[in-house]
C-alpha cells in the first residue's frame, strides 16, 4: 500500500521586530527546504528596514542611511514575505493569537517570534529628559545628536559633549563626537573603561590612551544631575554635575550606560519574563506560550540576556530549525568583543576575568608601548579560556577561536611582542583545528571554510557570500585572508573593500586617467561609499599627482583629523604649530616672534630632534591668527602633520666646523626646500652629515646624505619607530646636481609604488630584488623611467604653495578653523597647564568646578 504524504497548510508567522537579529531569522527561515510551510509578516518600528546597529557610528560619516543597510533588507521578490514598516506593535492578544499594531489592525499568527531587541539605559539622573540629553541607539537617535552638534558650533556656548558610560557603546558614542568637532567627555561609574570586558590593568591603560586622544576620561565616578543653563548669548548649555565635585559645561549629553531588554508587550500579555528582564526562555528560544519564541536581546534563555549580536545570530538559527522541525538549541554564547576606535585595539574573549576555578593568568603588559595582554589558563597551564589585548590586538584572530583547546607552545610566548627573542611561538591559522570557530558571529568553522575553499570560494568576498562569516561585525576577516593563504590561494593586494587595486595601481589610474575627485575614482574603479583607508590613502595620491590644496572642495572631507585642520592634535585636544625651519637654519627675528607668539597664547615651546620649534597647546581657533603672524613674517608651514617631507636634520658643516668637508647646511636647506609638501605614502626624513662623525645622524633617515672629501654619498631606507633601520649606501662620491636627480628618482619611485602607511625601509624589503633593484631604477635607469620621475618631480617644484598661506586666503577655508576644545570667545584663551619636575605639561581639557571647590 502507497502512502501519500499530505502537504503541510501553509501557515502564519509574525515576527515583531526587524533588527538585525529578526532579519536573520527571516533570512535563516526562508534559506532552508521546507520554509514555503511558512508566510511571514514582519512588523518593524522603525522607518528603516534592518540595518547594521554594530556599525551604527559609521552612519556619521556621509549620514547616509542605505550605506548601513543589511543586504536583502526588503525581501524584494519574496512573495511569502510581507514586511510593514513604521507599524509599532501595541500589544499581543495571546488568546486570539493575533498581533494588534498601534493603529489598531490585528494581525493573526500560528506562531509569533518576540525580536523587539532592547532600549537605552537613562539612568534616572535629575536633568535626563532635558532638551540636549539623547540616548545612541538608532538611526534616528544620532540624527538627532547631529542637530545639536550643528546648533552648538554654529552659535553655542560650549564646545564639550558628555557620554554617560565607559563601555563599548560609549566609546562607540565619544568617537563620533570627537568625529564631529565635539570635544568629548566619557563619565563611567566603575573604575575601569569597558569594565565588562577589560581587567583593572587592561582598562588603565586604555584609559590612558584614550585621554592622550583628547577625550577626557572621567571613571570611578556617577552623575548626579544635568542642569539647563542660559546664557545671554548663544543657544542654552548644560552642566553635567559628577560625584566628585566636578562640572563640566555641555552642548549635549548621550546616555550610553547599557541596554534594557524590550520585554513590555510579553509582560503586559502575561508571558513569563526573567528575574532581571527579558522574556523567558528555554534553550528552544520558545517562551512559556508554546507557540511563542524570543530571539536576540530580548530573550531572556535559561534567565540570561546576551547583548551581542552573535549571541542574537545564534538564537535566530536555532527558532529557524525549530519552526521547520529541528532540535537545534543555544549553546554556550560567545561574548568575544573586538573595539578599533581612534587607533586603539581593544579586543577581550572566553573567561577574561578568571572567573574560571583555579585559573591562572599569564601577562605581559608594557607601559612603554601601551601594550596588555593578558591569557587565562587552566590550572594546568595547557587550555586557553580567555585573554584581553589592549594596545595590540593583533594576535586575536588565531588566539579567540582556539580557546578551549591546547595551547600549541608556551603561553608566555603567544603574546610575546614581535622580536622579544628566538624562540617565540608564532600563531597561524594553520594552528588551528578545523572545529575552531572562526566567524564566531555566524557560527563559522575552520573546517567549513576550508570546505567552501575547497568548493571554489577564492576570496574573501566569495567566502562571506557562501559561508556568512565575516558579514557581521568584521573581526574575523583578516582570518579569512590568512586561511586562503594558508590554503595556497594567491590573494588580492586590494586597497579595501571598496578597490580591487591596489594602492599602486591607482596611483597608475590617477596618473594615467587625470582623474582628480575621490568620488569620480569611485564612481569608475570602485564600488559602494568608501572608508577610512581608501578615502586618505586616495587623498594623498591626488595631493602626490596635482597641485589643489588639500583643503580644496572634495579632498577636504577625505583628510583626517590633522590634515583636516593642518596641525597635529594632542593629547588634551589641542594642536601644534609647528613653522618650517629648513636646515635647521633660523633668522634671529623668527627666533623672536615665536617666543613672543608662545607668549601671546600662552603656548608650550620645545626644540625637537628634528631641529625645529615646535609650540603647544592652541586651540582651532587660534591656528589661523598665529599662522597670519608667521606667515606674513615669511615663514611656512613644516607640515607637522602631513605623510610628507618633515625635515631635513643637518650638522652646521665646513662652514663652521673644523671637521666638516662639504657645507651640509646649504645642502640641507636646498634639498628641504625642494621635497617641502611633497605628499607620500608614510612621513619622510632627511639628514645631511658634513663628515663620516654623522652628528646629524643621516642614516637613520629614509634619505641621508653624507659628505665626503670628494662629494657626497647618498643614503635611503633609514626608519625610526618601532622597527629602527639604518640606511644602506645607494651611490657614492656623488656630485650636488647628481644627487638630487637620485633623490628625485628614489622619492617619486617610492610614492608610485609603495602600499598605503609602508616607510621606505619595509617598502624596500618588499620589493623584489631589495636595494640592487632600486639602484638599478634610481642610478642606472633600468625601467626607462628616470625622465619621467625627474619631470614629476620639477612639476611639484614649480607648483609649491605653502598650505597655511592658502588657507589663510581663502575664507571658505578659514571658516573650517571653529574651536572644539573651548569657545572661540572664552575668557582664557589658552590651554590649561601644570608644572612637573620642573616642566610646564598640559592638564586634561579645562572643566568647570563646582561653586563648593571654587571657594
Amino acid at each position: 500500500m502507497t502512502t501519500i504524504e499530505t502537504p503541510r497548510a501553509v501557515r502564519d508567522l509574525v515576527v515583531v521586530g526587524h533588527g538585525m537579529v529578526g532579519h536573520r531569522f527571516v533570512e535563516a527561515l526562508r534559506s532552508r527546504s521546507g520554509d514555503e510551510n511558512w508566510r511571514v509578516t514582519v512588523l518593524a518600528e522603525e522607518a528603516d528596514p534592518a540595518y547594521d546597529r554594530v556599525g551604527l557610528t559609521s552612519y556619521t560619516d556621509g549620514w547616509d542611511r542605505t550605506r548601513l543597510a543589511l543586504p536583502g533588507n526588503d525581501y524584494a521578490g519574496d512573495e511569502q514575505v510581507r514586511l510593514l514598516l513604521s507599524t509599532r506593535v501595541a500589544r499581543l492578544d495571546l488568546s486570539d493569537k493575533s498581533v494588534v499594531a498601534a493603529d489598531g489592525r490585528r494581525y493573526g499568527y500560528d506562531t509569533l517570534v518576540l525580536a523587539t531587541g532592547s532600549r537605552a539605559f537613562v539612568p534616572p539622573v535629575p536633568g535626563h529628559d532635558l532638551p540636549g540629553c539623547h540616548v545612541y541607539r538608532t538611526l534616528d537617535d544620532l540624527d538627532g545628536i547631529r542637530a545639536d552638534i550643528e546648533c552648538m558650533l554654529e552659535v553655542g556656548n560650549s564646545r564639550a559633549g558628555v557620554v554617560i558610560g565607559g563601555g563599548l557603546l560609549g566609546l562607540e558614542a565619544a568617537n563620533a563626537l570627537r568625529a564631529s568637532g565635539v570635544e568629548p567627555h566619557i563619565v563611567e561609574m566603575a573604575p575601569r573603561l569597558m569594565p565588562q570586558q577589560l581587567d583593572d590593568a587592561g582598562g588603565v591603560l586604555l584609559s590612558r590612551m584614550i585621554s592622550d586622544l583628547g577625550i577626557a576620561v572621567h571613571v570611578g565616578v556617577g552623575t548626579e544631575a544635568i542642569e539647563q543653563l542660559t546664557h545671554e548669548h548663544g543657544s542654552p548649555s548644560l552642566r553635567v554635575r559628577l560625584s566628585d565635585g566636578t562640572a563640566i559645561e555641555a552642548g549635549l549629553v548621550i546616555f550610553a550606560a547599557g541596554v534594557r531588554p524590550r520585554d513590555e508587550l510579553a509582560r503586559e500579555a502575561g508571558l513569563a519574563v526573567a528575574d532581571r528582564g527579558g522574556v523567558l526562555t528555554d534553550l528552544s528560544c520558545r517562551t512559556s506560550q508554546s507557540d511563542v519564541y524570543a530571539i536576540g536581546e530580548v530573550a531572556a534563555i535559561e534567565g540570561v540576556c546576551y547583548g551581542l549580536v552573535g549571541p542574537g545570530y545564534t538564537s535566530a538559527e536555532v527558532v529557524a530549525d525549530r519552526l521547520l522541525d529541528g532540535s537545534a538549541e543555544f549553546g554556550e554564547a560567545d561574548m568575544s568583543t573586538k573595539l578599533k576606535l581612534l587607533g586603539v585595539d581593544v579586543a577581550s574573549f572566553g573567561d577574561a576575568m578568571g572567573a574560571t576555578e583555579n585559573s591562572l593568568s599569564v601577562v605581559i603588559n608594557d607601559p612603554v608601548k601601551r601594550t596588555y595582554a593578558k591569557l587565562v589558563l587552566s590550572d594546568d597551564a595547557k587550555t586557553l579560556l580567555g585573554g584581553i589585548l589592549v594596545g595590540d590586538a593583533s594576535s586575536y584572530g588565531v588566539l579567540r577561536p582556539m580557546v578551549g583547546a591546547e595551547l600549541p607552545g608556551d603561553p608566555l610566548d603567544l603574546i610575546a611582542p614581535a622580536g622579544a627573542g628566538e624562540g617565540k611561538t608564532t600563531l597561524g591559522i594553520s594552528a588551528l583545528p578545523g572545529a575552531a570557530q572562526i566567524c564566531s558571529c555566524n557560527n563559522v568553522t575552520k573546517e567549513q571554510l576550508c570546505e567552501a575553499i575547497g568548493g571554489g570560494c577564492h576570496d574573501v568576498q566569495s567566502l562571506k557570500g557562501c559561508t556568512k562569516a565575516g558579514t557581521s561585525c568584521g573581526s574575523c576577516i583578516p582570518l579569512l585572508k590568512e586561511l586562503l593563504v594558508a590554503e595556497g590561494v594567491e590573494q588580492s593586494k586590494a586597497l579595501c573593500e571598496h578597490f580591487a587595486q591596489s594602492r599602486a595601481e591607482l596611483f597608475q589610474i590617477v596618473q594615467v586617467t587625470g582623474i582628480r575627485t575621490f568620488s569620480d575614482l569611485l564612481d569608475r574603479f570602485g564600488t559602494g561609499h568608501g572608508c577610512d583607508i581608501c578615502k586618505p590613502t586616495v587623498a594623498s595620491i591626488l595631493a602626490s599627482t596635482g597641485s589643489e590644496h588639500i583643503l580644496d572642495g572634495e579632498q577636504a572631507a577625505l583628510q583626517d583629523t590633522n590634515d583636516h585642520f593642518l596641525a597635529n592634535i594632542q593629547r588634551n585636544g589641542s594642536y601644534s604649530v609647528v613653522p618650517r625651519v629648513p636646515g635647521g637654519e633660523i633668522k634671529p627675528e623668527h627666533l623672536i616672534l615665536i617666543g613672543q607668539i608662545a607668549q601671546e597664547f600662552g603656548l608650550y615651546t620645545k626644540i625637537t630632534g628634528g631641529q625645529r620649534i615646535d609650540m603647544f597647546g592652541a586651540r582651532v581657533d587660534q591656528l589661523p591668527p598665529i599662522w597670519r603672524k608667521l606667515v606674513d613674517a615669511g615663514m611656512e608651514s613644516g607640515q607637522a602633520y602631513g605623510k610628507s617631507l618633515r625635515t631635513v636634520k643637518s650638522c652646521v658643516g665646513s662652514d663652521w666646523c673644523r671637521y666638516g668637508q662639504q657645507d651640509s647646511v646649504k645642502m640641507a636647506i636646498d634639498l628641504e626646500l625642494r621635497y617641502r609638501g611633497l605628499r607620500a605614502p608614510h612621513k619622510i626624513k632627511m639628514g645631511v652629515s658634513g663628515c663620516a662623525r654623522e652628528c646629524a645622524e643621516a642614516r637613520g633617515k629614509d634619505v641621508g646624505v653624507i659628505a665626503t672629501e670628494v662629494g657626497w654619498n647618498l643614503y635611503v631606507g633609514g626608519n625610526g619607530g618601532m622597527s629602527p633601520k639604518h640606511a644602506q649606501l645607494l651611490a657614492s662620491d656623488l656630485d650636488t646636481e647628481t644627487v638630487f636627480r637620485y633623490v628625485d628618482r628614489f622619492l617619486m619611485f617610492y610614492i608610485r609604488t609603495a602600499d598605503r602607511l609602508q616607510r621606505t625601509a619595509p617598502w624596500i624589503e618588499s620589493i623584489e630584488g631589495g636595494l640592487d633593484h632600486v639602484r638599478d631604477v634610481v642610478c642606472d635607469d633600468s625601467l626607462g623611467l628616470a625622465e619621467e620621475f625627474e619631470s614629476e618631480m620639477a612639476r611639484h617644484v614649480d607648483n609649491y604653495t605653502d598650505e597655511w598661506k592658502g588657507v589663510l586666503d581663502d575664507p571658505e577655508k578659514l571658516s573650517r578653523f571653529v574651536s572644539f576644545v573651548n569657545a572661540p570667545d572664552a575668557e582664557d584663551p589658552t590651554v590649561a597647564f601644570t608644572v612637573r619636575d620642573g616642566r610646564k605639561v598640559p592638564l586634561p581639557v579645562p572643566v568647570l568646578r563646582s561653586s563648593k571647590e571654587e571657594s
